[in-house]
């Protein structure tokens, strides 16, 4: 439901030279990388304050896999965090700013132990190449779904109006804490509280731009009725795997007729709650490392290139259940829920040493899906069909060489992911390939 209290009234307090200087850097830095063209995104990057709409944020202590976790809330207001936390806002990376859904608005700073952290701000380099595809122009009609820290409302609401932006997130306090930041920023959308999957069907005429920060497994019947002709929707599309993301490119023509693809991407969004993505664990992971158990052999084929990322994408979905060490100097994936696994590493005479452990053999997964993928034309993204019934499936080609798969009914449900330690595979062997 729509939030009726007012926000209150802020004035905004002058930025220092080193936040100045900070947030030009971070603007930089995302043209250098490509991920950033003179246009009305980068003047708003420049101009959006990301210390007033995070003045509070979390930094790990502990290891990814030490358990307890332990993170200290860094906070703008005292003086010995300031430094750490201007590095943290400004360095590009993903920001913590929620833990295990606690109130936003006036909470002490202090560290905190075990649970999770359940908001962020997302990478500020993805962030901004999706909202240069959006292109925001003056007088649109704005949706952003899951508000997070409200970097993406705050640009919108510079670029569009005020007036035009809608901001929704399920977490009250979220959508508290946005609210009363935003008017310190000077702006004033409306925000929501609610399901993003519901939209927000209060916005007359329909929508010119919908911006998804959250990941979903299929795209919400709302979504594509509440564009309006000419309207562009983006958004993360991912199984319970984050290591290979689509994105959901959703257009309306003039006519009321939805189109839509389904592109290979390198980042994606964090998944939406109740939504439990599978991880490879320390314990999988050093397992791996020592080889211990398995069957080695040497192929001719090495792994699809990275940059292949359309069949990697086919990959997840065919066969879905793996995740990829990308920490890793060769390729690694593992799949949790049997323990099965997959290393590959050239060797000296130019072939490749693959190793395969468990009840799956992965490699011969990944080699399948990439004879399919080839003979479908090598798509770095596919047609994305949004039946009238519900049915949603994504495909490339035609006729025999048809690449295609369904997209699933709803999310997975939040479960445990069961035990990953590798059950003991056969004795190592070299087999030609």
């Amino acid at each position: 439901m729509l939030d009726p209290v007012e926000p209150p009234t802020h004035t905004e307090a002058s930025p220092d030279e080193g936040t100045n200087a900070a947030r030009a850097e971070l603007v930089a830095g995302l043209e250098a990388a490509g991920h950033l063209r003179p246009g009305p995104v980068r003047d708003a990057l420049l101009a959006v304050r990301r210390e007033v709409l995070m003045p509070q944020a979390y930094v790990r202590r502990t290891e990814p896999d030490e358990t307890p976790p332990r993170w200290d809330m860094l906070d703008w207001g005292v003086p010995a965090d300031r430094e750490e936390l201007l590095g943290l806002l400004y360095g590009g990376e993903s920001v913590l700013i929620q833990h295990e859904g606690e109130p936003i608005l006036a909470r002490l700073p202090g560290p905190r132990s075990g649970g999770s952290m359940t908001a962020m701000s997302s990478t500020v380099g993805m962030t901004a190449a999706l909202l240069q595809r959006l292109d925001l122009r003056p007088g649109q009609r704005v949706l952003d779904i899951g508000t997070g820290a409200a970097v993406t409302a705050a640009v919108a609401c510079r670029i569009a109006g005020d007036a035009g932006v809608v901001t929704v997130d399920l977490d009250e306090h979220i959508t508290a804490a946005a609210r009363a930041r935003l008017a310190e920023l000077g702006h004033r959308p409306t925000v929501v509280t609610g399901d993003g999957e519901d939209g927000w069907p209060a916005g007359a005429g329909g929508y010119d731009r919908i911006f998804a920060s959250y990941g979903a497994t299929r795209v919400p019947e709302a979504w594509p009725q509440q564009l309006a002709a000419g309207g562009l929707a983006l958004a993360t599309l991912s199984t319970s795997s984050p290591s290979w993301p689509g994105l959901a490119v959703i257009t309306k023509i003039a006519t009321g007729h939805t189109r839509a693809r389904l592109e290979a991407v390198e980042l994606g969004h964090r998944a939406g709650r109740g939504w439990k993505q599978i991880f490879l664990n320390a314990r999988f992971r050093e397992r791996i490392a020592v080889v211990d158990g398995g069957s080695t052999r040497t192929s001719r084929t090495g792994p699809p290139s990275d940059e292949a990322r359309g069949m990697w994408l086919a990959l997840d979905h065919l066969y879905p259940g793996l995740v990829r060490n990308w920490a890793a100097d060769h390729l690694v994936i593992g799949a949790p829920d049997c323990g099965s696994w997959v290393t590959a590493r050239p060797n000296d005479t130019g072939q490749w040493a693959v190793t395969v452990c468990g009840p799956r053999d992965i490699w011969t997964e990944i080699q399948d899906t990439a004879t399919r993928w080839q003979d479908a034309g090598s798509p770095a993204s596919y047609r994305l069909h949004l039946e009238p019934d519900g049915t949603q499936w994504v495909n490339a080609g035609t006729g025999p060489t048809e690449l295609s798969w369904p997209l699933p009914a709803a999310p997975n449900p939040e479960t445990t992911v069961p035990p990953q330690a590798p059950e003991p595979c056969l004795s190592p062997k070299e087999e030609s390939r």
